[in-house]
């Protein structure tokens, strides 16, 4: 069965690849080296693997900068195969300014994060830079600790679905849920829709930036 885990992580990576790879040129807004785009994905022990591995993997196709952050450096593995990713920075390391997009994958890694008051920090930091946040599966569990939910809509599992309607939020049961800088989805058979949808949030958003400074 863990083979079988394995070499399904395996084919949900490679597969966001080749979708990306058959897509016409990223139409990424060109900026100078040092306004490159960053996106920070948020992981701990225990994070469901093809929720990280293909945001990464299709934004990094898409030409963003990506960073995986969480409690502390060094590698974790995850919970439904014996893949690992490796957090290249501690929380504490960054600023919530650094980057562009928050990424939250789901897993068992949102229940570690939850409980660990930095990291509820600096999610809350990031939320009031206004930036997008984005979190599938059980994702948005860290953003119920951080009490940043109450009147939102947005998805979830379906398994959470009570957890987040009281903590306010109007739950909707699709594949994608954008609610101003808030984008949720549901369990990995959303991954293509939810990577797409931050990947155009994001290019809007940095255009009308460009705009701004013009």
């Amino acid at each position: 069965m863990r083979k079988l885990k394995s070499i399904y992580g395996l084919v949900l990576f490679a597969s966001v690849l080749l979708l990306g790879a058959c897509q016409t040129e990223p139409q990424l807004i060109e900026t100078p080296h040092d306004e490159r785009i960053r996106v920070a994905v948020l992981v701990a022990e225990g994070f469901h693997d093809g929720e990280a591995f293909m945001p990464i993997g299709y934004l990094v196709n898409q030409g963003f900068d990506v960073t995986v952050i969480g409690p502390e450096r060094g590698t974790v593995k995850a919970y439904n195969s014996d893949f690992t990713i490796t957090i290249e920075k501690a929380v504490g390391e960054v600023l919530a300014t650094d980057f562009q997009a928050l990424v939250l994958p789901g897993g068992r890694g949102p229940a570690v994060l939850r409980e660990n008051d930095e990291i509820i920090h600096f999610v809350s930091e990031f939320w009031q830079t206004g930036r997008v946040t984005a979190a599938i599966c059980h994702g948005p569990q860290v953003l119920i600790s951080a009490n940043l939910m109450d009147g939102r809509t947005s998805t979830g599992i379906g398994g959470i679905k009570d957890e987040l309607e009281e903590a306010g939020v109007n739950y909707v049961d699709q594949s994608v849920v954008i609610d101003g800088n808030l984008i949720t989805s549901r369990m990995p058979d959303d991954l293509y829709d939810f990577s797409q949808a931050i990947a155009e949030e994001l290019k809007q958003q940095v255009g009308l930036t460009l705009l701004m400074k013009q």
